[in-house]
């Protein structure tokens, strides 16, 4: 079998099928366009999406059961000479050509370490509430300001992603960010403004339902990665910052409340 160039891993619980399946088929497609190795992490009793995921070429591989990060540690332990990492939650969604274009992006790069695009925020029904796609601005404010990276949107060269030791197995909701942070030592972060991926705006997604503990443990994440002498200052802008991405991600509830309604 030729050897892949791309390695996603999928973590999930297996407790929804149906968007599940919707996945599936998005990463399935992509492979229209490159070659991908998909790993998908669940516990041992999510039989039937075990059983889907076998179905749609993945390689399961058993939950931990100690937090997202290390399940996607064991899914990066999989890796049998894959270049490049992306990670695709199982209820997000890939665009067509989405990886490709990620993909190109890094191979005419040859010194960046990442690569992002566009993301649609998308309700429980597919409809796009709104899309994401800050561009060179993300990078500008990942060290002090939102994240503006979006994981499911991410390519990242997996020999660095290895060397900075995968994810943060302590992090629950900004492992990604620490990561972003620790990559800018390995190379350029490069960008298209076109969307390669969606994310499910839903109230059982972990960002969204832990709202204020996803953005203390952002903080947290931004102020170790300070010079020793801004950490003392840091909440002069942590706090506008919360205040205002809470404020963004109340109108794009919103907006999802208000397209739930007219459905």
């Amino acid at each position: 079998m030729p050897q892949a160039d791309i390695l996603v891993i999928l973590p999930t619980l297996g407790d929804r099928l149906e968007m599940l399946a919707d996945t599936l088929a998005t990463v399935a497609e992509q492979r229209e366009t490159v070659d991908l190795t998909l790993v998908a992490v669940m516990p041992t009793k999510a039989v039937e999406a075990r059983a889907m995921a076998a179905a749609a070429g993945a390689i399961v591989v058993d939950d931990p059961k100690t937090g997202i990060s290390e399940a996607i540690n064991c899914g990066l332990a999989v890796r049998n000479g894959e270049s490049y990492y992306a990670w695709i939650g199982d209820d997000d969604l890939f665009r067509p050509g989405g990886l490709r274009r990620l993909q190109d992006l890094l191979e005419v790069n040859p010194k960046a370490v990442l690569a992002y695009g566009g993301c649609d925020y998308v309700d429980p029904n597919g409809l796009t509430i709104a899309t994401s796609n800050a561009g060179e601005l993300a990078k500008f404010l990942l060290p002090w300001g939102p994240d503006l990276i979006p994981h499911p949107g991410t390519m990242i060269r997996l020999d660095a992603l290895m060397d900075i030791g995968g994810f943060d197995a302590q992090l629950k909701y900004a492992m990604d960010l620490d990561a972003f942070l620790k990559l800018r030592s390995y190379g350029t972060f490069v960008n298209t403004r076109e969307t390669v991926s969606a994310f499910r705006w839903h109230p059982d997604s972990l960002t969204v339902a832990g709202r204020l503990s996803s953005s203390k443990e952002a903080e947290r994440v931004k102020r170790r990665h300070l010079p020793r002498m801004l950490q003392p200052l840091s909440p002069l802008w942590h706090y506008p910052w919360r205040w205002a991405s809470a404020y963004a991600a109340q109108h794009v509830s919103n907006r999802a409340r208000k397209l739930a309604a007219a459905a």
